[in-house]
């Protein structure tokens, strides 16, 4: 028989989200008649906003009037310049539109990003994490086995904590790949201008490459708090950041995303010469990857518009209002409550030491309510539990008072 890639089998387990499905779905069949919320997966709920679905429409007419084949290999620059402009310029950053490459989707970049570096790569990531960054570089063979902690060897875990406000910073010892997120997925943390300089001094001190993952900037409250590992002097030099259009305007199943690598972005080949990642990552790209469709690539350019940034907005500030709600609900009824403010992520405590599988099948028993364990996000994750805001206002009130019942103090 054909040898199979052996590092698969030292993953612990199986992708958490099909996991949670898996439950949810053996509990609706045994109970049918029970009336499920569900705010575990974070996808989103409210349909696309009126100027995206126009702008599709429009799209599709214009496929149907001329050929629209292969589009440029990173993207098309209608969609580069505006991401360049709304994204980056307005916030004092210059990022080049061959320095932007557009994907579908963040999850797919930050797990195939590791692809263009060497595999004995060392690397360090938040615990816990967005299970990705882990189990990409467990699959390529970057690591060890798990031991019964949980922890792989050949990665730095770095514990966040209620103590570190959930975002740890950089290790003492040198790695080759940091991952972050800010907003954190699944904290809810945010990532201040402080912390963000601790990390580009250390990866330029330590010629270290920071993954900065900003899926959920547009969630960010605070117009003080940074956007943009860019904005923080030096982050060109260090950092390569991954955007998505998924959260910020309802693309989950739509599938536009890109990431942003400056060309003063180094790293260093076997002989000692520099090498440019942007360089890298374009032949990695135009070589597995054929592009977004036309007709996305100009919904995404559409969330750019006034009447979009206006829609979308309405469309966050949504979910950012069930996260408020979610937060102050669980918090009145005993519960240690984290996150929540610059994300759509509530950061839990389980009650009672439960582990976060125990609450996890007690609360969907109980109270008939999904959310996601979260110790599957990494071994610092035990003990808590995520609440994603991705609902209905109507939804999120009922599952506060059916966990406040089953649960609260």
């Amino acid at each position: 028989m054909t040898l199979i890639n052996d590092h698969y089998q030292k993953l612990q387990a199986g992708y958490l989200f099909p996991e949670i499905g898996r439950r949810v779905s053996a509990f609706q069949q045994e109970n049918p008649d029970a009336a499920v919320i569900k705010l575990g997966i974070g996808d989103v709920t409210l349909p696309l906003a009126p100027a995206i679905t126009e702008a599709l429409h429009a799209a599709v007419d214009e496929t149907g009037e001329a050929a629209y084949g292969y589009g440029p290999e990173n993207g098309y620059p209608f969609l580069k310049e505006a991401i360049a402009q709304h994204d980056y310029a307005s916030r004092g950053v210059e990022i080049a539109l061959d320095e932007i490459f557009v994907s579908d989707g963040s999850k797919q970049d930050s797990g195939n990003v590791q692809e263009i570096f060497d595999i004995g790569s060392t690397l360090c990531v938040t615990d816990p994490s967005y299970p990705v960054y882990v189990d990409t570089n467990v699959m390529a063979g970057r690591t060890g086995g798990a031991s019964a902690s949980g922890h792989y060897e050949g990665i730095v875990y770095l514990p966040a904590t209620e103590a570190n406000a959930f975002m740890p910073g950089p290790p003492e010892e040198r790695v080759d790949l940091a991952y972050l997120c800010s907003p954190n997925n699944p904290t809810g943390a945010v990532a201040t201008r402080e912390n963000l300089s601790q990390w580009v001094e250390w990866a330029r001190r330590n010629e270290a490459t920071i993954l900065f993952d900003a899926a959920y900037d547009a969630f960010i409250q605070d117009a003080s708090l940074p956007h943009s590992i860019f904005e923080i002097e030096g982050a060109a030099e260090c950092a390569i950041e991954m955007r998505s259009f998924s959260k910020r305007a309802g693309f989950t199943g739509t599938r536009c995303a890109y990431m942003a690598i400056p060309k003063t972005v180094m790293g260093r080949s076997a002989s000692g010469e520099a090498v440019s990642l942007n360089t890298l990552w374009s032949r990695r790209h135009s070589t597995k990857f054929n592009e977004v469709p036309y007709i996305i690539q100009k919904a995404a350019a559409a969330v750019f518009s006034p009447e979009g940034a206006a829609q979308t907005g309405e469309q966050v500030a949504y979910y950012m209002e069930n996260a408020r709600r979610i937060r102050q609900g669980l918090g009145d009824a005993g519960f240690a409550v984290f996150g929540g403010e610059h994300a759509p992520y509530i950061w839990m405590r389980t009650p009672g030491d439960l582990s976060s599988w125990d609450f996890f099948d007690q609360l969907l028993q109980r109270s008939h309510v999904v959310g996601t364990p979260g110790s599957g996000f990494g071994p610092a994750g035990e003990g808590f539990f995520r609440i994603s805001a991705f609902n209905s206002h109507e939804n999120v009130d009922e599952a506060i008072e059916r966990i406040s019942k089953g649960f609260g103090s």
